[in-house]
């Protein structure tokens, strides 16, 4: 767990603006989800939800050498976990408002909503995971599409 708490507290540092809680308890969540011979590369924490009012909803969001994934352990039992391979991606937006911002991670299936995060961080975390989803989509061209 060491490495992905880590890389959490490292962008709270960076980042205190961001609201987040139970940083700990989500982390240990991701470090049972992830694969062997998956790295984490970018972490960062949010509120799921597009709501700014909904300070209570804390998710950590890693991306890996493989996925995005998204976590949250509940307060007494269970947990949530997502996870976003690069072929159910499809677009990310990024909204700023005065202090904080809100990053939409748009699938195949659904937009996830991700709000209170430091208005500061949020290029970085579009660059993040731009940069990953577009290195990572060229592996799932088709042979016929590469011609």
């Amino acid at each position: 767990m060491n490495n992905t708490y880590d890389k959490l507290l490292e962008f709270k540092k960076q980042y205190p603006a961001t609201i987040a809680w139970r940083l700990k308890a989500h982390s240990k969540v991701i470090e049972k989800h992830l694969n062997p011979g998956e790295e984490v590369t970018y972490v960062f924490a949010a509120q799921k939800g597009v709501s700014s009012l909904d300070i209570f909803s804390t998710f950590v969001v890693v991306l890996t050498n493989k996925r995005i994934l998204l976590a949250q352990k509940r307060l007494v039992f269970g947990y949530t976990f997502l996870a976003v391979t690069p072929d159910m991606f499809n677009d990310l937006t990024v909204n700023t408002g005065m202090i904080w911002a809100k990053i939409y991670i748009d699938t195949i299936k659904e937009t996830i909503m991700l709000s209170n995060v430091s208005k500061h961080a949020a290029s970085d975390i579009e660059t993040q995971i731009t940069e990953y989803m577009m290195e990572e989509k060229k592996k799932y061209v088709l042979p016929e599409q590469s011609k």
